[in-house]
């Protein structure tokens, strides 16, 4: 009886050890594969993450493009450009600043004398400065922005030939305005030249008529 006791507890035993056996080799597999297919999942989610951070990070090319765009004469910097529009009367020694089809103000201005005469066409705002330094065009002298300065202290330049610029500014000289006095630039009273630059944008148009 003793040795049937013993044969029997003996089998218990084995089963014992071989049902934690298998069980352990099971709990393996199944970490084993959970851990091949989980850095996939991973290195997808990082590709993913990755390819959009670089969609929302701005494009260097992308920015030169939308710099090219301010100078383009066929481009506009914004809604407000696209509805502003600055006519030149060089018969009427006046800019007429139109919202649409409505004159919304009117500026008298200086313009180009005779063998300077200011460009006439079509053009837009390409370059605007606060306090512009200016050199003359005949002398080479450099003056520098001031009171006295010949520019004023705004320029809103929609002309050039790569090395002279030609635009509205300003004047110490109230007198001047109205007469043909300038090297082809529109000179205008300085209140006026201020309020002018709040109302124009880059890309604004400029049409200038005789």
């Amino acid at each position: 009886m003793a040795v049937a006791k013993n044969n029997s507890l003996t089998r218990i035993v084995m089963l014992l050890c071989f049902g934690t056996a298998f069980l352990s080799l099971v709990v393996h597999w199944r970490i084993t594969t959970s851990t091949t297919s989980q850095p996939n999942m991973a290195n997808t989610s990082k590709t993913a993450l990755r390819t959009q951070s670089q969609s929302q990070k701005p494009d260097p090319q992308n920015g030169i493009a939308l710099l090219s765009t301010f100078a383009s004469p066929k481009q506009t910097t914004n809604a407000v450009s696209q509805n502003k529009q600055l006519v030149v009367d060089l018969s009427d020694r006046r800019v007429y600043v139109y919202s649409g089809e409505t004159v919304i103000a009117s500026y008298p201005i200086g313009v180009g004398k005779t063998g300077w005469e200011t460009p006439t066409g079509s053009f837009q705002v390409l370059h605007k400065q606060r306090n512009p330094i200016w050199q003359h065009p005949i002398t080479g002298k450099v003056f520098s922005s001031g009171t006295d300065s010949p520019l004023g202290d705004r320029w809103i330049g929609f002309w050039t030939d790569g090395r002279n610029q030609i635009g509205f500014h300003g004047t110490p000289d109230d007198e001047v305005i109205g007469s043909a006095i300038s090297h082809g630039c529109l000179r205008m009273r300085n209140p006026d030249v201020r309020l002018l630059y709040t109302q124009v944008n880059l890309g604004t148009s400029v049409e200038v008529r005789q």
